[in-house]
């Protein structure tokens, strides 16, 4: 399950809500990882533009392989701005073993920072300025990579 929200994730609210709507599910963990916005180099926060269609293909993809290892994997992202402290970021796996949980929430926490088509603004002044140094190019992205 894929959610966008517009501005700061209330992380409280939606792992209580996805542990409670997969705690009968049979699975024997359920491994989170909740990305806060740092308060660093003088920003006031982070904004955030999603390309929805590149996002929902490439989380299709995981999910299937999820899936293919008995698990469930789960994802909520920003849009818009989010300010220093609060959280832009959720992902967590359930599966019926620890070690296939531990091992893919790190490998896809990594291959979102890698590929997800998510661009970061750092908000400086109460503007949006082009996180360059932060961001990654998207694979095979043309002009969306830039």
């Amino acid at each position: 399950m894929l959610e966008l929200y517009d501005g700061a994730l209330e992380a409280p609210e939606i792992l209580t809500r996805w542990y409670n709507t997969y705690k009968e599910e049979n699975y024997g963990a359920f491994i989170n990882f909740v990305g806060i916005v740092r308060d660093e180099d003088g920003i006031q926060g982070l904004s955030f533009d999603v390309y929805e269609p590149i996002l929902n293909s490439w989380f299709d993809k995981w999910q299937k392989k999820a899936k293919s290892q008995n698990a469930l994997l789960l994802m909520a992202h920003s849009r818009g701005d989010v300010l220093n402290h609060q959280s832009s970021y959720i992902s967590a796996v359930l599966s019926p073993k620890r070690r296939t949980a531990l091992e893919m929430i790190d490998e896809f926490v990594e291959d979102f920072k890698a590929k997800a088509p998510i661009w970061k603004y750092d908000i400086i002044k109460g503007k949006r300025v082009y996180a360059k140094d932060r961001s990654t190019p998207l694979p095979n992205s043309g002009l969306l990579g830039k």
